[in-house]
């Protein structure tokens, strides 16, 4: 039940990805991607299609759990084009979240990309956070079979709210949506954001923004 549950769950992920994907259309069958290739373009250079095999459209993993022992309590397994070059060209990616009890995904962004998350496993809250200067938080509790969409660019977050493992899976409106988690940005850039322009952005005491960014 639970496998057909999650075969189920990636069609529609898949399926939705399509309706809201935001990379250009392909003109071709197919664009594997070759990392290999020195030329740089916006996206990845195509391989040549006679060298192309069916490994380049698969990715194995996606179903087995990832280790959750890190500070967030939460692990995310990505496939983008970085890990299946078949993506290339066709405006889809997905990722399996797992999540240790109250563990949390934390405040983040999809510069390029719209996402939509199911909920397989455990009872998980959401949300995100409307631009300025309104930055109204919509934000909802969901359960096993329940679908939630980002908006693209917007900031979100997950959290388990249950004392067993949770586990999710996102559909993303393209091939590389890249992802900026705003604490390790903020706080963990390199080189540091000048510690007072973060005390005075967050109205803090500068030995306060000392004391986070060791942590990052």
């Amino acid at each position: 039940m639970m496998s057909r549950f999650l075969i189920f769950s990636l069609l529609l992920a898949s399926y939705a990805s399509f309706a809201f994907a935001s990379d250009p259309s392909p003109l071709q069958d197919f664009c594997v991607a070759d990392p290999k290739s020195p030329v740089l373009v916006n996206g990845v250079v195509c391989k040549d299609p006679k060298l192309v095999q069916a490994d380049d459209f698969l990715f194995r993993g996606l179903n087995l759990m990832r280790n959750t022992s890190n500070d967030v309590g939460s692990n995310v397994t990505a496939v983008t084009v970085a890990q299946l070059p078949g993506l290339n060209t066709f405006g889809i990616s997905m990722a399996r979240i797992d999540f240790a009890p109250m563990g949390i995904n934390p405040p983040h962004t999809h510069p390029r990309a719209t996402e939509i998350l199911t909920v397989i496993e455990g009872r998980i809250l959401v949300g995100f956070v409307t631009s300025n200067p309104e930055n109204r938080l919509i934000t909802k509790v969901l359960e096993k079979g329940d679908v939630f969409v980002f908006p693209e660019g917007l900031i979100h977050f997950q959290k388990n709210l249950g004392h067993g493992y949770a586990l999710a899976l996102a559909a993303l409106s393209s091939q590389n949506p890249g992802v900026i988690t705003i604490a390790n940005a903020v706080f963990g850039s390199n080189p540091d954001i000048p510690a007072d322009v973060l005390a005075k952005a967050f109205q803090t005491d500068i030995n306060v923004v000392y004391q986070i960014q060791s942590k990052f």
